[in-house]
């Protein structure tokens, strides 16, 4: 929104769905660019994958899954080795559109002949994952938990994870997946869209009963039971920091495409929000993450056939608020410039001049439209609402003088806690080591030559194989280019979009694992990878400090 025109920048542009606009070259946006394309289904198994073939044990949290239509002959080989092996195992599986959401198009099979291979397969790929057959129930009814995720930063990463989250219950009790109860979505998916158009979804004022709760509710509940909540948040914790180290990569090539290094632009942090599944044993497993979480704090309730009204949801306004009031705070661009607190929180009043509902003790409530289709920006220029004086607190009459900073206390003070937990860099040093497709989207990215571009070419290709210098007797430049040319034909054959060619860095990710593994036969992956990396860094340093020279 610009009441007043858009003639200067903004300090704040906040973005209903993603990183859009070209004309940003300063202040701070709510989106990384790539961001949605990162998270989407397929992309995120493959990340997940990546970094499950480094290390097995870390990367347990995600379930087993395949890409439909092109990994299908793989699955169908697979399952069938796994049930020869064990024939007692009778296993249910879900498949997932890859650009689904609210639950469109997910269901549930026991067999891989059981997948709708439709037309719409081909230009509607997915996912299929193994089902958690024995999750967690709270009153006989199976839930997921959404927890609020603040991606700060890429360089330096840094992350915070909101000390509340939603837990979205199923409204029908819960039973093993059967051919019979296959098909019941009330039972086995907790998605809200779905449930709130069952006859048992209960609207609750309390955060402790009902179809949506707190997940502090469920935390309460479980210590009653004696279970160690300590231990499940510092698991969640860790599945969080792992999943954004297996995104980072990605997001740094986006990144360095629309805004190069070295050209004006502004920087970027958003709010994401991971959807967790809790097994009866308390293992937190990931479902999938949401670039644009619904962050509405109101509900449609019908007061008459055919009529609606917005009703309060405080459930919703509890968690949700917290999060974006405190996202602001962390991101407001002027705290670190003025010791005057007091302006510093009314920065966020400027940020949603219409979005705002209450403003008591320092507690702002804000309502976030419907942003599925439509983008909503909220901007503020701050020097020019502080010189209309709009900046008063609510007790300032208009016109009073101005008191000296130090006269009353700042309201920034009568604010809650920061419900945004810091998580990385607080404890890098558990998880650094994770970091390693991460040094090798630096080297793609030192070749990538044009600024703007996300794939690399066979010259870039051959002069990082050159510059590195990995080629030998064994592996001669034309073996090179032909590794290069297989892979970036398959992998472009299996991408959804086609508008640019050459090797992008999922594509270079195998062909380094494939160098790796030539070289440094006689060690485990992650340690082939790791030495074919300072490998490849000392050898550019070496060479970077001759050109110096």
């Amino acid at each position: 929104q610009f009441p007043f025109g858009r003639r200067l920048p903004c300090d704040i542009y906040w973005h209903g769905v993603s990183f859009h606009d070209n004309n940003i070259f300063s202040g701070q946006v709510n989106k990384f660019p790539g961001m949605t394309e990162t998270v989407r289904k397929i992309t995120l198994s493959r990340a997940m994958r990546t970094m499950r073939d480094l290390f097995p044990l870390e990367y347990n949290f995600y379930p087993r899954s395949w890409i439909l239509p092109e990994e299908l002959p793989l699955f169908v080989a697979e399952v069938r080795m796994m049930k020869d092996s064990n024939p007692s195992w009778k296993p249910t599986f879900i498949v997932k559109p890859d650009g689904g959401c609210q639950g469109d198009g997910i269901y549930l099979i026991k067999d891989p002949s059981d997948i709708r291979l439709t037309g719409s397969i081909q230009s509607r790929p997915a996912v299929v994952q193994e089902y958690i057959c024995k999750p967690l129930l709270v009153d006989k009814l199976k839930f997921d938990i959404r927890l609020y995720v603040l991606l700060k930063s890429l360089e330096p990463l840094e992350i915070y994870i909101a000390k509340d989250g939603l837990s979205r219950f199923c409204t029908e009790p819960y039973q093993e997946p059967t051919l019979k109860n296959l098909h019941q979505v009330f039972m086995h998916l907790t998605n809200y869209s779905l449930n709130i158009h069952s006859g048992n979804f209960i609207h609750s004022d309390s955060a402790n009963t009902g179809s949506k709760r707190t997940f502090s509710s469920i935390l309460c509940r479980l210590s009653s039971r004696g279970a160690d909540v300590k231990k499940l948040w510092s698991d969640i914790i860790s599945l969080v920091i792992k999943t954004i180290i297996a995104l980072t990569p990605e997001l740094k090539v986006y990144y360095q495409s629309d805004i190069p290094a070295g050209k004006p632009g502004p920087t970027c942090f958003q709010i994401l929000g991971f959807d967790i599944l809790l097994m009866k044993d308390l293992k937190p497993v990931l479902l999938e993450v949401n670039a644009n979480p619904s962050m509405r704090i109101e509900h449609e309730q019908e007061l008459s056939p055919g009529v609606f009204e917005n009703v309060p949801s405080p459930v919703d306004e509890k968690v949700k608020v917290a999060v974006i009031r405190d996202t602001l705070r962390l991101m407001d661009p002027q705290k670190k410039k003025r010791k005057d607190t007091h302006l510093s929180f009314h920065t966020y009043l400027l940020i949603f001049p219409t979005q705002l509902q209450s403003l008591h003790a320092g507690i702002a409530s804000m309502k976030d439209k419907q942003h599925k289709h439509h983008s909503l920006k909220l901007s503020l220029k701050l020097k020019f609402y502080l010189k209309l004086g709009l900046c008063q607190s609510p007790e300032q009459a208009p016109g009073a003088s101005e008191e000296p900073p130090d006269a009353a206390p700042s309201p920034e003070a009568a604010l809650p806690s920061l419900c945004l937990k810091q998580v990385f860099p607080k404890y890098a040093r558990h998880f650094s080591y994770l970091r390693l497709v991460d040094r090798v989207a630096a080297l793609f990215i030192r070749f990538l030559g044009v600024k703007g571009t996300t794939k690399l070419g066979p010259t870039g290709f051959r002069t990082f194989i050159r510059n590195c210098k990995l080629s030998n007797s064994n592996f001669s430049m034309a073996a090179v280019d032909i590794l290069y040319i297989d892979i970036t034909r398959r992998w472009n054959s299996m991408a959804i979009d086609h508008k640019e060619s050459g090797m992008c860095l999922q594509a270079f990710v195998e062909a380094f694992f494939c160098l790796a593994q030539k070289k440094y036969k006689a060690l485990p992956l992650h340690k082939q990878v790791l030495s074919l990396i300072e490998l490849c860094e000392c050898r550019l340093a070496a060479l970077h400090g001759k050109r110096l020279v």
